[in-house]
């Protein structure tokens, strides 16, 4: 099942099952597990790890250099899981340093044009929208939902099912369960997809009354967030709640708040 056009490697470790479309290329440290599919014209090069069922269409580039100065010409590392899809023409840096790597989990969907950059971790069930580009270091974590254009600065967060609006760019991290509109705003819950991922009714209003507290009370957001650590107590709002914490880079504020308010409250 690999055309006579491809061009790979002996050294390459492909399972029997892999198919391999024209003129596609991989290299020597490339393992590719059971039932993946590579469409034409792709490059597979670096340390890379792909695991089962995973599908490249065309002029995917996959593990190749980080786009960093410091970069120095280490053999580094990708690890992608298993039943991922890759549209055309989507790049996934390899990480910076042999002691780092670029991950990406299961179950995601990278749709064309999108990019991961150099050591950023993906969860699972994750949509990137075509041309929707992760800076370095950036953790995007289960079930977010980038559509289209969307842009993502060096070293930032994506919460769990948070989602961003076409065009949205965020230099701050984006909290869980939350939606990101315009440049560093929120401007609300993604409610839709709460509901999708099985949150009942109970969960998400008490996601809604947090919501409000941090970001629509009008109280200094790290007072805000010591009070709701406090008087909230479920699982999902602990879930909100730590990742704002743990926050180093400050996370979106609400749109309509911050209109309101000529300056942030930090």
């Amino acid at each position: 099942m690999i055309h006579p056009t491809a061009v790979i490697h002996p050294n390459a470790k492909l399972d029997s099952t892999v198919r391999i479309g024209p003129h596609a290329v991989i290299d020597a440290d490339v393992q590719l597990g059971a039932d993946c599919i590579v469409g034409p014209h792709v490059y597979l090069t670096g340390v890379t790890t792909i695991g089962a069922r995973n599908q490249f269409h065309a002029g995917c580039v996959i593990g190749d250099a980080p786009q960093d100065l410091k970069y120095k010409g280490e053999p580094t590392r990708v690890r992608i899981g298993d039943d991922n899809k890759f549209r055309e023409h989507v790049t996934v840096n390899r990480a910076t340093t042999a002691t780092g790597e670029t991950v990406i989990g299961s179950n995601n969907y990278l749709l064309l044009h999108s990019h991961v950059g150099h050591n950023c971790h993906l969860g699972d069930h994750i949509i990137l929208g075509g041309g929707s580009l992760l800076a370095g270091h950036s953790t995007v974590q289960d079930r977010a939902l980038l559509s289209g254009n969307c842009m993502v600065h060096q070293f930032i967060r994506i919460g769990t099912l948070a989602m961003m609006q076409g065009g949205a760019a965020v230099s701050k991290d984006l909290p869980p369960f939350t939606v990101a509109t315009g440049i560093n705003k929120v401007c609300g819950l993604n409610v839709i997809g709460l509901r999708r991922a099985g949150y009942d009714s109970g969960q998400r209003l008490e996601l809604k009354r947090l919501y409000r507290a941090l970001f629509r009370g009008g109280k200094n957001f790290r007072a805000a967030l010591a009070e709701a650590h406090l008087e909230f107590s479920g699982v999902a709002v602990k879930t909100l709640l730590d990742f704002c914490t743990a926050a180093k880079r400050g996370v979106c504020r609400d749109a309509e708040a911050s209109r309101l308010n000529a300056t942030d409250p930090d």
